[in-house]
């Protein structure tokens, strides 16, 4: 799996999480949502995401380019 895929993943698992959160435990987990949906708007605009380094120091393969 590649770091664009993970990260992705996490986003996604983050968001579901934190909406099952919000509706069963406690609305207040509603600010992790938007918080993740920020540091996604954010890395659209400047390329750069805390997870994907941290993501790429854990040794998830980067993806491969035109000429594998």
């Amino acid at each position: 799996m590649t770091v664009n895929r993970c990260l992705r993943l996490m986003a996604g698992f983050f968001v579901m999480l934190s909406v099952a959160l919000g509706y069963y435990v406690h609305p207040a987990w509603f600010l992790f949502t938007a918080f993740v949906g920020l540091n996604l708007f954010q890395s659209a605009l400047t390329n750069w995401c805390p997870a994907m380094m941290i993501l790429r120091k854990l040794g998830v393969k980067e993806e491969c380019g035109p000429t594998c």
